[in-house]
């Protein structure tokens, strides 16, 4: 059985919500516990021209949740960046599973030669829904995940490779007709 645009996408978003959720607990406990600003990781910037964690964490939830929307599969829902704590961005990061959770796997798979537009400050690029998946929207996921794991790294939180990767269950998700 062929691998569906559904299964390369929504499981996979959530799994990664899931360990970047517990990552993000890990951070504001080691905070806590050691009298640490939270801000030193919330702000946190591998270089002054990059978004700090708070907007890594927005831009995955953008990215996962701009995918099933782009494809058909939810109605679209606008989550504002106010994120400025640690329990706002593991809100974020529920709301958007949860999202993803509702996303019709029907209406997703039937989404593979979906044209998608995405406009750039300097462009257009038009996708079919497969390519979309494979040269956008998946890329862009993990350049946000990872780099949220590494500010973290960055700033001494001690996790690692197994932190990221996680458990080696499918997420539960719940998929719609």
């Amino acid at each position: 059985m062929p691998l569906s645009m559904y299964d390369v996408t929504v499981p996979a978003f959530l799994r990664a919500f899931a360990n970047l959720s517990a990552i993000l607990a890990k951070a504001e406990a080691h905070a806590k516990a050691t009298g640490l600003d939270p801000n030193v990781y919330l702000q946190a910037r591998l270089a002054s021209d990059m978004l700090p964690l708070t907007g890594q964490i927005q831009r995955a939830g953008d990215t996962a949740k701009g995918c099933v929307v782009r494809l058909g599969a939810v109605e679209n829902v606008s989550f504002p960046d106010t994120e400025a704590n640690f329990a706002e961005l593991d809100a974020r990061i529920a709301k958007t599973a949860d999202l993803l959770r509702g996303a019709s796997a029907s209406r997703l798979n039937d989404a593979e030669h979906r044209k998608v537009e995405m406009k750039f400050r300097d462009r257009t690029v038009t996708f079919d829904g497969r390519d979309y998946v494979a040269f956008y929207a998946l890329p862009n996921f993990y350049f946000h995940v990872t780099t949220a794991y590494d500010l973290l790294r960055h700033k001494g939180l001690e996790i690692g490779k197994a932190d990221f990767i996680g458990a080696f269950d499918r997420p539960e998700t719940s998929a719609g007709p």
